[in-house]
């Protein structure tokens, strides 16, 4: 028979059951020897209905209290009574889980929730030392070995092993959101480099400071592939490893939110002409390519190729064509209500920033160009399943529209892909508040970004989709993203109003933890959600690829470095051209 994970001595035991609410119990401390090695977040065994249940439970206030008594009569002596200071000390702790030596077959399980609710004067043992090690080994341990996910070390105890269910975080969202500095990008490396372990891995980073590149350097231990936004520079010969998203690609809405002044009293004639001939171009390819099948049920949001001079051609048509009245031409049905959408239009086209829209390589016309794409960023062969998408070249004002165009594409073949032949995706998205925010705070071209991962969030799961959402204002972040992620790992935050959305997606009992997020070390977090058993505070692995974020020693190269005028020079140059090359 296995040996019992939890065994107190009298020594070990605090106190008794004082009171109990429907989540919290106050201890009495009768070991007040005991009480001073006792911190917030210390684990506690409440004795259950049976010798063979302990109820778990995690201190969030522990105090002292003193009162002024009169002696016993035998003590008080013939000089009559003084009064003596006598302390109490108290407890609260929350209820986290049910712990049991034997359940059935099984020996030593713990699990999330409390069965029964603690009766008073039960007794109140800490969990420290050779126990504490023995149970901190339970929690990981009821996770199959194709499920584990390691991250680290606990802080409780830095020999037992912080273990997750690799399933369960990823296929419920999640976040990890921390202050600048504290540890946010180490731990997205930690994560892919467990990822990027298996045979068939599938996470694509959107990068938006290009800071994930090293992981992609095989020399130096790499294991990711890398793509690049296409920037001014890669419009001529683009590499291999470039990305363009032609303007074909975007749907209706997400097109006139770059282009159309909502204000300009033609906006409604302007986006009618825009949808019609679209539609009419997207067809005419549909013939072109004999695919009758698809152009019967076709509709302007579907991403098929067409051509965009023809689509100025016509638009031009429109705002210059007479009409034909009575006694010769008049002023045509649509003439001059497309001047502003055109040239608004053509600035686009003639703008270089974003050529990777609107002067994408000719061969992106081709019908089948579009597969092939996609399957760069959702093939998985030899292990090669992590993509990281380097958008730093992207300019600001139309960064939303592109990760929610490439998000929404991706999710779309997910969607319509065939049940049977899918495979998990996850999109995990570095700086979210740069292109999620939260929705009263978006324009018109960030409602169609938000859109597309809200849309996401609220119905991956179901087809194998999830978001892994990281930044470090994640009051910024679009509350609905946040409210479907289902586990968190939370580093350092040091703002107050960062700290309160933590608190506010946490179950009313845990709240209490949230206390300790201004306190964590670099490299320490709060691993909180489905995929852990126990909320608990984790010492972070080191990656062993370490991303390009590190914190610049300013003091030490102040003092040894000097600014080379060369490099300033070349910053210049590739200011004007737009292009780091």
């Amino acid at each position: 028979m296995t040996d019992a994970a939890l065994q107190f001595a009298e020594d070990d035991k605090i106190g008794r059951v004082a009171s109990v609410d429907t989540s919290r119990v106050a201890i009495d401390v009768t070991n007040s020897m005991l009480l001073t090695r006792i911190g917030i977040g210390q684990l506690v065994a409440i004795r259950g209905a049976t010798e063979r249940e302990y109820l778990i439970s995690m201190t969030e206030r522990v105090t002292r209290s003193v009162r002024e008594e009169l002696p016993d009569i035998e003590e008080s002596g013939d000089d009559g009574a003084l009064l003596t200071s006598v302390p109490t000390d108290l407890i609260q702790a929350v209820l986290i889980g049910t712990f049991r030596t034997v359940e059935g077959a099984k020996s030593n399980t713990f699990k999330r929730g409390a069965d029964s609710f603690p009766q008073i004067d039960r007794d109140c043992f800490v969990i420290e030392g050779a126990n504490l090690q023995r149970f901190m080994g339970i929690l990981g341990a009821g996770f199959s070995p194709d499920e584990r996910l390691k991250l680290g070390t606990f802080v409780a105890d830095r020999t037992a092993d912080a273990i997750a269910s690799g399933d369960k975080f990823f296929q419920r969202h999640a976040a990890i959101l921390g202050s600048t500095g504290s540890g946010k990008s180490w731990a997205v490396a930690l994560i892919l480099e467990r990822a990027a372990k298996l045979k068939f891995p599938n996470i694509i980073v959107f990068d938006m400071h290009g800071e994930y590149a090293p992981l992609a350097d095989k020399a130096a231990g790499g294991f990711a592939q890398r793509f690049r936004i296409a920037g001014p520079g890669d419009l001529e010969e683009p590499g291999n490893d470039v990305l363009f998203l032609p303007y074909w690609l975007l749907n209706r809405d997400e097109m006139l939110s770059m282009i159309l002044d909502r204000s300009d009293q033609n906006a409604p004639n302007q986006a009618s002409r825009f949808t019609l001939h679209v539609r009419s171009l997207k067809g005419r390819t549909l013939d072109a390519e004999g695919r009758e099948t698809v152009k019967k049920t076709f509709t302007v949001d579907s991403p098929i190729p067409y051509d965009m001079r023809k689509l100025l051609s016509l638009l031009e048509s429109d705002n210059t064509t007479k009409g034909i009245g009575k006694n010769g031409p008049v002023k045509g049905e649509w003439e001059d209500k497309l001047t502003r959408f055109l040239s608004r239009l053509e600035a686009k086209l003639d703008d270089r920033r974003y050529g990777f829209m609107f002067s994408p390589p000719e061969q992106s016309t081709a019908y089948n160009w579009l597969a092939n794409q996609v399957l760069k960023l959702l093939n998985s062969d030899g292990g090669s399943g992590i993509k990281v998408i380097d958008f730093s070249e992207v300019p600001a004002d139309v960064l939303p529209v592109v990760t929610g165009t490439l998000a929404r594409l991706l999710y779309d073949v997910q969607f319509w892909m065939n049940a049977t032949a899918r495979t998990p995706v996850t999109l995990l998205c570095d700086e979210a508040h740069l292109y999620l925010p939260v929705r009263d705070d978006a324009d018109a071209v960030q409602r169609q970004a938000l859109g597309s991962f809200e849309r996401i969030a609220k119905e991956g799961r179901k087809y194998g989709f999830s978001l892994l959402v990281v930044s470090q204002r994640p009051s910024d972040v679009s509350r609905t993203i946040l409210s479907q992620c289902n586990n968190f790992l939370a580093l350092r935050l040091t703002n107050e109003t960062d700290q309160g959305v933590i608190k506010r997606l946490m179950p009313d009992s845990l709240a209490g933890l949230t206390s300790v997020l201004p306190l964590l070390d670099t490299g320490e977090a709060l691993l909180l959600g489905d995929a852990v058993l126990l909320p608990t505070r984790i010492k972070l692995d080191i990656p062993k690829v370490a991303p390009d974020s590190a914190t610049r020693d300013f003091w030490q190269e102040w003092g040894t470095r000097r600014p080379e005028a060369d490099a300033i020079a070349a910053a210049i140059e590739c200011l004007r051209s737009q292009s780091r090359a």
